[in-house]
C-alpha cells in the first residue's frame, strides 16, 4: 500500500487552525484572547502542553454548545481556512490523489475543527486530536491523547495496525512544516518538509529530504 500523510496546520493551511478559531472567537466575545496567545507563544518555544491546549480551544463547545458553535465554524472555515490553503501542498495532495494513494490528514488540532477540513479536502482519513461525543453530540471535552509529537506518530503506527500493516510493509510519504513532526517524519519513507520552521530546514537540508514552499529568508 501506499500512503501518504498530510500535517495541516503550516502545511496544507498557510497558518494555524487552533490560532485562528481562537481569533474568531474572540472577536465574538466567547473567548479569551490569552489562551490563542499562549498557544503561539508554548507553539514556538517547544513548551506547548498539547493537552490543555486541545481542552481549551474546544471549551466553547461545551460553555455554549454545538448549535451555537457551528456559524462560527463556518466562519472560520469559510473566511479563513478554505482561502489560506497552500496552493503548492494541495498540488501534492492531487498527485497523490490521481496515484491512489492513501490520504490521512493527520493534525494535533481537535477533530471538531479539522473534520469538515479534511471532508472539503477529499481526505478519506483522519488522525487528529480525539473530541469526545455523546448521542452523536459534541461535548467540548478531549477523547483521548493530543496527536502530538510521539502520539501523532502513535496514531499513524496504529491507523495502520488496524489495517493488519506495519511501516515496513508500506510505501509512505509524510508532509509537515514543524519539528514537532519529528517522530512521524522519521518513521516514513520519505519525509517532505513544506515551509519548514527553523529547526526543521536545517534538519531537512543536512538529510536530504524535499523541501516545498521553502519560506522566504529575512
Amino acid at each position: 500500500m501506499n500512503v501518504a500523510f498530510f500535517d495541516l496546520d503550516g502545511t496544507l493551511l498557510d497558518g494555524d487552525t487552533d490560532i485562528l478559531w481562537g481569533q474568531v472567537l474572540s472577536e465574538h466575545g466567547v473567548f479569551d484572547p490569552e489562551t490563542t496567545a499562549a498557544f503561539q507563544s508554548g507553539y514556538s518555544s517547544g513548551n506547548l502542553d498539547a493537552e490543555d491546549f486541545v481542552a481549551r480551544f474546544l471549551s466553547p463547545l461545551s460553555e455554549h454548545g454545538e448549535e451555537a458553535c457551528q456559524p462560527w465554524l463556518r466562519e472560520l472555515l469559510e473566511d479563513h481556512v478554505f482561502p489560506s490553503l497552500r496552493a503548492e501542498a494541495l498540488e501534492r495532495l492531487e498527485w497523490h490523489r490521481q496515484s491512489g494513494h492513501e490520504l490521512v490528514l493527520a493534525t494535533a488540532t481537535n477533530e471538531y475543527l479539522t473534520s469538515p477540513i479534511a471532508e472539503h479536502l477529499q481526505i478519506p482519513h483522519l488522525l487528529a486530536s480525539p473530541a469526545e461525543k455523546v448521542h452523536d453530540r459534541y461535548t467540548g471535552q478531549p477523547a483521548g491523547p493530543a496527536c502530538f509529537r510521539a502520539e501523532k506518530l502513535r496514531y499513524a503506527t496504529d491507523w495502520l495496525g488496524r489495517r493488519g500493516l506495519e511501516w515496513g510493509q508500506v510505501t509512505s510519504w509524510f508532509y509537515s512544516d514543524s519539528i514537532h513532526d519529528l517522530p512521524l517524519l522519521e518513521a516514513v519513507q520519505n519525509a517532505v518538509a513544506v515551509a519548514p520552521d527553523e529547526d526543521l530546514l536545517s534538519l531537512a537540508t543536512d538529510r536530504g529530504w524535499e523541501i516545498i514552499a521553502k519560506q522566504p529568508m529575512g
